[in-house]
């Protein structure tokens, strides 16, 4: 095996069809590249997580014939966390923010996506020292390096990114004291040692921030991208948990067949003229064939 890629969903909700067309990306893409294979739980976000859709996402992966080598639970991991956190802090590259969301919106500006750009202007951002004299929820900031970012995509192309003007100093954990996904994820893809990130586009954004972090935390070298398409709905929107995505327990449970999830997704995803049944390994093939050798 070359390198390992993984597979991370949350459990804030059931499978839907757009994670089965990103577990076909990541299996073609593992199979393609002959990498070991990861399953992440990413459980960091305490305040939705269930154990029922734990479970679930451990029950519908084997029902739909996804076979993996290794699992990772992110609310196992803390002192992990709490190891990386010090290196930061060794080096200086964060600081509490004490702000509100309120202030937060009226301080800094927006994106077109509604993500704030926050501008640093956060008194301990430069006076550090002064933090001990603080009590109260906080937000602790990582201190984002002002410079651009070159990265490739391999089936979107070049990048030249600067975090600092995409979205400034980020989150690494919140005012809960959970971590953050931009953190846990990063902490993990270094120790977990993953080669290769296949995920969907509608993560690409977070990757030139995601790189300036993990650079912070010490990693030298830099994965593999690779951001496919995403299934949207008849309003032209992602699917999501939140929007109450019909979930593949609910097919598994009517009687559908895994066959007819395949060849669903594929036709939905445009990879297949028709929604025709087939199998995992038809899928996968399909899928191989939009990746990069």
């Amino acid at each position: 095996m070359s390198g390992k890629i993984r597979f991370a969903p949350s459990p804030t909700g059931y499978l839907h069809e757009g994670h089965l067309l990103s577990a076909l990306y990541v299996w073609a893409a593992a199979k393609k590249w002959d990498l070991k294979i990861h399953l992440r739980i990413e459980d960091h976000d305490q305040s939705r997580a269930r154990p029922a859709y734990i479970a679930g996402i451990r029950e519908d992966l084997k029902w739909l014939g996804f076979k993996y080598d290794s699992e990772s639970i992110q609310s196992a991991r803390g002192p992990i966390y709490e190891a990386a956190l010090q290196k930061l802090v060794d080096k200086s590259l964060v600081y509490p923010c004490y702000c509100s969301r309120k202030q937060l919106l009226a301080e800094n500006p927006q994106s077109e996506t509604g993500e704030i750009i926050y501008q640093g202007k956060c008194f301990y951002r430069h006076e550090p020292s002064a933090v001990s004299h603080e009590v109260g929820p906080h937000n602790l900031r990582f201190i984002v390096p002002n410079k651009v970012i070159d990265w490739h995509d391999l089936r979107l192309g070049d990048f030249h990114e600067n975090p600092k003007l995409q979205c400034g100093d980020f989150p690494i954990r919140d005012r809960d004291n959970q971590w953050t996904y931009q953190f846990a994820v990063c902490v993990d893809d270094i120790d977990e040692q993953i080669t290769h990130i296949v995920r969907g586009e509608d993560i690409r954004n977070s990757t030139a921030r995601q790189i300036a972090l993990m650079e912070a935390l010490g990693r030298k070298e830099r994965a593999v991208y690779l951001h496919h398409p995403l299934i949207v709905d008849d309003n032209n929107k992602k699917l999501s948990k939140r929007e109450l995505a019909h979930s593949l327990r609910q097919d598994k449970e009517a009687g559908i067949p895994p066959e007819m999830l395949f060849g669903r997704v594929c036709h939905k995803a445009h990879l297949t003229e028709s929604d025709s049944p087939i199998t995992l390994i038809d899928a996968i093939s399909i899928i191989m064939d939009q990746i990069p050798t």
